[in-house]
């Protein structure tokens, strides 16, 4: 018995299917990834968030962008859908449709027990590709958590955590404190 070859789908034809599908998938290496669907805490984090940055970039010429906006990592090809991404000064798009960026200066992903080790270890290596990308944060959805990856002049990324309610997230490169109590508001804990 021979075992059939998985086709490879070029990311022409990947965005050709992407562009008028219902649901949301991701590429890399000719293979097409089905995003699960979100939840209400996984929504209620996003939008608290990404009010909170829109409110605080609101002057100037950072532009937030929520789940809808996907990102692509050109030197390894991945395209990903993060929940947020603000780009500053002149976006960059792939094409004229204005749906892929490729510049981003800050990327968040709120993870679940499903998505944590992918988006801590296989999205944030292919991310750390990006010229443009200052930030990666990462934010639990089942406890108070958010882990700041900032890159270091040497290219290097220090991590700080975020684990207090009293504590507010500093993004440095954008001029952004957001504080916890407010990346959270509303949203019931499960442990």
């Amino acid at each position: 018995m021979s075992v059939a070859e998985k086709r490879k789908v070029t990311p022409v034809d990947y965005l050709a299917v992407e562009r008028k599908a219902e649901t949301k998938s991701e590429y890399l290496d000719g293979e097409v990834f089905a995003m699960a669907g979100g939840t209400h805490r996984h929504s209620l984090i996003g939008t608290n968030l990404a009010g909170e940055l829109r409110s605080a970039l609101k002057v100037g010429t950072c532009q937030v962008q929520n789940s809808d906006v996907r990102v692509l990592v050109r030197a390894t090809g991945l395209y990903a859908y993060p929940d947020i991404s603000v780009g500053c000064g002149k976006l960059e798009f792939e094409d004229e449709h204005q749906d892929t960026l490729l510049n981003p200066q800050l990327l968040v992903e709120v993870w679940s027990e499903t998505t944590a080790a992918t988006d801590r270890g296989q999205k944030f290596w292919h991310y750390r590709e990006l010229e443009s990308l200052r930030d990666y944060v990462l934010v639990s959805q089942y406890a108070t958590l958010v882990e700041h990856f900032a890159r270091q002049p040497d290219g290097s990324w220090l991590l700080r955590d975020y684990d207090q309610p009293g504590q507010t997230l500093k993004i440095d490169s954008l001029g952004v404190q957001v504080p916890l109590t407010e990346i959270y508001a509303g949203v019931e804990m499960e442990r």
